[in-house]
């Protein structure tokens, strides 16, 4: 049995969930960039917390770019310009809304800039037990088929694992990163009519061109990956969108 929550995870906790509450209002944007926020002692009340635990989350998202605190000016919402969008949390806020044609782009230019490269290297440097793990990770999206929920972690694995084959550090760090795009991608990709089974062969043709140390053919594999999860996770906005209308005529 999991035993009493001590005061500092609770702590933990609940400065996680005032970063998330105030993060999501300004990304959403319900706080507008240049906008003071509520004074330490209105916002500690709105959010029930001390003011040590609010000034800790502020500087928090003060370190993701959203906010600025100055004396007697207040904490202030920084321009779009400054807001680190690579951040996990703050891309993750930002998907977490309805999402529209332009969110789903930029998405996947991100992805087009990172992932097609990071195939070509890794057809070139991939030692056999990562190819392994690479086919492994192909082995659980085929058993689980359709089942979006049970596909996302397979393939988060599958993509993960080029990152890492690259050999490059550097690119092997962007699988944090690439993870959360690629969630950002299963969410509405869920609701594509068309399943995932569809990008099985597509998802195999790339582990097979990096297995032949096809550098060229494996760049050229991801990229055709790419653009039909593009496309599903556009008929997935669009099934989603379609849903929140039906909601919204019912009520």
């Amino acid at each position: 049995m999991q035993g009493p929550t001590s005061s500092a995870q609770a702590a933990g906790g609940l400065h996680a969930s005032v970063v998330q509450q105030i993060g999501m209002r300004i990304v959403q944007g319900e706080f507008l960039p240049g906008e003071v926020l509520p004074t330490a002692d209105d916002s500690s009340e709105m959010l029930g917390v001390s003011r040590t635990v609010l000034r800790e989350a502020i500087k928090v998202l003060a370190g993701k770019g959203l906010v600025e605190s100055r004396p007697k000016t207040g904490t202030r919402v920084l321009p779009r310009t400054e807001w680190n969008f690579l951040d996990p949390d703050v891309l993750a806020w930002r998907y977490a809304g309805p999402i529209n044609p332009g969110d789903v782009r930029a998405l996947f230019e991100l992805r087009r800039a990172i992932e097609p490269m990071s195939a070509s290297l890794a057809a070139e440097r991939a030692t056999p037990e990562q190819v392994e793990e690479l086919f492994a990770a192909l082995s659980q999206m085929e058993a689980v088929g359709d089942d979006g929920e049970q596909f996302a972690k397979p393939d988060l694995v599958f993509h993960q694992t080029i990152l890492r084959m690259t050999g490059n550090e550097l690119m092997g760090s962007l699988a944090a990163l690439i993870e959360t795009a690629l969630m950002m991608s299963f969410r509405p990709s869920n609701d594509n009519p068309r399943g995932q089974v569809h990008s099985l062969p597509l998802h195999r043709e790339v582990a097979e061109r990096i297995a032949a140390r096809d550098a060229v053919g494996a760049q050229r594999a991801l990229m055709v990956l790419l653009d039909n999860a593009e496309e599903d996770v556009r008929l997935g906005v669009e099934n989603l969108n379609r849903k929140r209308s039906r909601r919204g005529s019912v009520t």
